[in-house]
């Protein structure tokens, strides 16, 4: 499976909308890897993860073409993962589509959003719930629960495909143990993992930060969720987390974690 990161941001970006951070003046002034824009990813050009606010830009950006999609498969309603108005050019006027080309996948709050925005428009819509496995054009994806937002079946995602599998994990906060029992002995080729909070120690149980990501790694090699030479790649980098992209590079590379930045690509 070829895997693109398209956007590798937290909810307001790097550099912020609205903010004038260290890591956010860095990003203005040097750009590069320190720009990141709302987290979203797309499997072998087709399976599309997370619609945000800043997909058109990236399809431009990451030449990823949204008439190829077969699927936009949903993490959580976040209004950085879910921009449900812009599905609307999908269909007539705009194009010549009568009915949406791809299948919806989401959770309840995820369907409901769209169905109330479009509560008569011809989209496929299927309703995926936490450690329930569905099959899409011969990829097995298999939604975890994470513990990000506890009034929301939030999903983290497995997908497998001839053989090989890796989970996409942004929104993630250190899973809680239904979790981390469901991921024992999968022996996954790759993991993406959020780091929001970069440097910084919250109280907020519904994100990670860098020292949160070495132990989850560690714990996943350990449960056997991970193989010893899987690959680890991290997104949904908040501005606040005080971590332009070099330094948490330097912090994280000796644990064999690889730091993502928008347009990365890589096979699993």
């Amino acid at each position: 499976m070829e895997v693109k990161l398209l956007g590798t941001g937290a909810a307001d970006g790097v550099p912020a909308f609205f903010g004038n951070s260290r890591v956010s003046d860095y990003a203005f002034m040097h750009g590069g890897k320190d720009i990141r824009t709302r987290a979203a990813a797309v499997i072998d050009g087709h399976i599309k993860l997370d619609f945000g606010p800043d997909t058109y830009f990236q399809v431009v950006s990451h030449q990823t073409r949204p008439a190829e999609w077969s699927s936009i498969v949903f993490t959580h309603s976040h209004d950085d993962h879910l921009c449900e108005a812009e599905l609307q050019y999908v269909l007539m006027p705009f194009t010549q589509e009568g009915y949406a080309p791809f299948t919806i996948y989401g959770n309840e709050s995820v369907l409901g959003r769209i169905q109330a925005r479009f509560p008569d428009w011809p989209f496929e819509l299927v309703l995926t719930k936490s450690f329930e496995t569905f099959e899409h054009l011969g990829y097995q994806i298999t939604p975890v629960a994470a513990y990000h937002r506890l009034e929301e079946d939030c999903h983290n995602l497995i997908i497998e495909h001839e053989g090989r599998s890796f989970l996409y994990g942004t929104d993630t906060g250190y899973w809680r143990e239904p979790t981390w029992e469901f991921m024992a002995g999968r022996q996954l080729h790759a993991v993406v993992l959020e780091c929001t909070d970069g440097f910084l120690r919250t109280t907020y149980h519904g994100h990670m930060d860098a020292r949160e990501v070495i132990e989850t790694v560690n714990r996943l090699v350990s449960i056997g969720g991970l193989r010893t030479d899987g690959q680890v790649i991290t997104t949904h980098h908040c501005h606040a987390g005080n971590a332009t992209h070099d330094e948490l590079e330097a912090f994280l590379k000796p644990h064999g974690i690889q730091v993502g930045f928008d347009g990365l690509s890589f096979e699993v």
